[in-house]
């Protein structure tokens, strides 16, 4: 199932790329804070992603998105003692858009997080963005989310994105 899934976001990522010969590759990397119910196992976030941005006007910008992002697990005491969890991660697939600000722009990222664990489930993910381009790269602050009945598994980032 995860070979097909990550066959088919390839599948996805080159036929934009034959679509628009205009557009942007981004890579990024990301950090964060846990907050909300991912607080109560996991005390730092991690995640990378790649996207394929193109202008539909002179500010505006939109393609896919395709990303890791994993929760780090801590050890959590209970009253049965000290118990080990897993890393909870999962692969996003969204559509990206950007409204460019002169140097700064606003992003959001909007689709579905697929989980990567065994018995886990995915969810609506979104990420608001705001970040400021410095030539090559980038630095964004964020807010991801991943949200699942009634659950929402989020970070505050901050990260670093190069244009290739």
């Amino acid at each position: 199932m995860m070979k097909k899934l990550l066959f088919l976001s390839a599948l996805i990522f080159m036929g934009f790329n034959q679509i628009q010969a205009q557009g942007d590759l981004k890579l990024g990397i990301n950090g964060g804070l846990p907050v909300g119910d991912a607080e109560d196992f996991s005390n730092f976030q991690l995640g990378a992603d790649i996207a394929y941005l193109f202008g539909v006007m002179n500010v505006i910008e939109v393609g896919p998105m395709l990303g890791y992002s994993v929760f780090f697990a801590e050890d959590i005491e209970t009253g049965f003692g000290e118990m080990d969890t897993d890393d909870v991660s999962f692969l996003p697939i969204a559509a990206s858009g950007r409204l460019g600000l002169g140097m700064a722009f606003l992003g959001l990222d909007l689709g579905y997080a697929v989980s990567l664990n065994e018995d886990g489930e995915g969810g609506f993910y979104y990420r608001p963005k705001i970040g400021v381009g410095l030539g090559i790269f980038s630095i964004i602050g964020s807010y991801q989310g991943i949200s699942n009945n009634g659950e929402n598994l989020s970070s505050v980032n901050v990260g670093l994105e190069f244009q290739l």
